[in-house]
């Protein structure tokens, strides 16, 4: 019976991978056409055609849960730009990480009127820069878009990919770090971390 219904439904997967095929063919050409037009360049050697289809093949990895990071940066000088920018990745990745934390504990713990003292604050601060710390290690850099504005300055974009599965374990041990220096926010431990293992929609 399991043999029969695998033959079944292998016409049906196949027609769902050639429909996710066209799919990502459609917003490669999409996405490829846009970086043109608006003027962004490849930092370093590769062409903008392979480092867009390097990107798409780490996001749909089948082995790997996997999400994009985006950084971004203005500056004068081109140097300082790209660090500002790999630098913004993981700070905008934390930033979202904390604020998902503290949303689900503000309606599912603190709904009922329990204390929410400044130390709940500085518990929820310490997370978000132990995420930031933890994040970096677990990210892999993609490539870099750089472009010259009007006014003489740089724009950079740096694209990062991470599998969902590394940066649950990078968010748990930010938990853990977080929640050794806060006494009113380990008595809630059991519940944060279920917040943190259910993960958050990036924006």
């Amino acid at each position: 019976m399991i043999l029969m219904a695998f033959v079944m439904m292998a016409p049906v997967y196949a027609d769902t991978a050639k429909q996710l095929n066209k799919e990502l063919e459609k917003e490669y050409k999409k996405k490829l056409k846009q970086y043109k037009k608006e003027k962004w360049n490849v930092v370093g050697s590769r062409t903008m055609e392979v480092s867009l289809l390097k990107h798409y093949e780490l996001l749909n990895n089948d082995q790997e849960d996997a999400r994009e990071i985006v950084g971004m940066s203005r500056t004068k000088t081109k140097n300082n730009g790209y660090q500002a920018a790999s630098n913004n990745a993981m700070i905008s990745y934390a930033s979202q990480a904390g604020s998902a934390l503290k949303g689900r504990a503000m309606t599912d713990i603190f709904a009922d009127g329990a204390n929410t003292d400044a130390e709940f604050d500085h518990f929820f601060a310490a997370y978000e820069r132990l995420v930031e710390k933890e994040i970096r290690g677990e990210m892999q850099e993609s490539f870099a878009l750089v472009k010259t504005l009007p006014d003489g300055t740089y724009e950079f974009e740096v694209f990062y990919v991470v599998s969902e599965s590394k940066a649950a374990k990078a968010r748990q041990r930010a938990l853990e770090g977080a929640l050794k220096d806060s006494e009113a926010a380990q008595k809630y431990a059991e519940k944060l971390a279920g917040f943190v293992n259910e993960g958050f929609k990036q924006m």
